[in-house]
């Protein structure tokens, strides 16, 4: 398990954007749109601030040449460059990076490293990603729990079996996450693949937890989150708990 001390910078006012929003756009430091051909030779630079701006550069470009230098680049020395790796692999997603970044959640020390390893995995949508993600939305500080959360909701596409793997950590963090904002992605990412399962016992598992979570939660964004989940997928049991409740004025 990861402590909260190896990332004391982080905050969840600044969790709560897009990853990339915490990365100065290239557009800071250079007047024209990147150009792919100009950046492609400065991942390979000796300067680290020339690493991280060509890096960087890809998260608003996508080129597949460019996706083998952001995986070594993941193994660089300086974090800043790995998290600009990261979040650049994120925006150009490939089956070739889903091992390199796996690997470097399990071994970053760095907390924005592996908050931008599992927001890419989850724009990779890999099974092979399935285990980090159970792994970081569980036992990781609350920027990577977040962030890995809301990445196994994009794990609704890859078929029944991972979905099954995925809802038994997002009930666990919906119900004991001391972290209300993760407790809402919980459910946001409970409602993404309670739409894709057929209605089985799993299925009513989920729909039971956003119920506990509507009806119960202390915080008003979980509960809100929740009823919008269950909405979205509209199960009859939890529109008739909604209904319910909002006429006795339950709150």
């Amino acid at each position: 398990m990861y402590s909260n001390d190896d990332l004391k910078v982080l905050d969840l006012e600044e969790d709560l954007a897009d990853p990339l929003d915490e990365l100065p756009t290239v557009e800071d430091e250079v007047a024209a749109k990147p150009d792919p051909e100009a950046m492609l030779p400065l991942l390979d630079a000796a300067d680290i601030q020339q690493r991280m701006l060509a890096a960087r550069a890809f998260c608003d470009v996508q080129d597949d040449r460019a996706i083998p230098k952001l995986i070594a680049l993941l193994s660089d020395p300086c974090p800043l460059v790995r998290v600009s790796a990261a979040y650049a692999l994120g925006r150009n997603p490939s089956p070739e990076a889903v091992e390199s970044l796996v690997d470097r959640y399990q071994q970053d020390w760095n907390g924005y490293v592996r908050k931008g390893v599992v927001w890419a995995l989850g724009n990779c949508r890999d099974r092979r990603s399935l285990n980090t993600l159970t792994e970081a939305v569980k036992t990781d500080i609350s920027a990577v729990r977040l962030w890995a959360a809301s990445s196994l909701a994009q794990m609704a596409t890859l078929g029944y079996d991972v979905i099954v793997a995925a809802v038994p950590p997002l009930i666990e963090g919906l119900r004991r996450d001391p972290v209300a904002a993760i407790r809402s992605n919980c459910a946001w990412a409970l409602g993404e693949l309670c739409r894709e399962m057929p209605s089985n016992v799993v299925y009513a598992t989920a729909i039971d937890a956003l119920i506990e979570a509507f009806a119960e939660d202390e915080d008003s964004g979980v509960r809100e989150d929740a009823k919008a989940a269950m909405l979205k997928v509209g199960d009859a049991r939890g529109l008739q708990v909604i209904e319910t409740l909002e006429q006795e004025d339950w709150f």
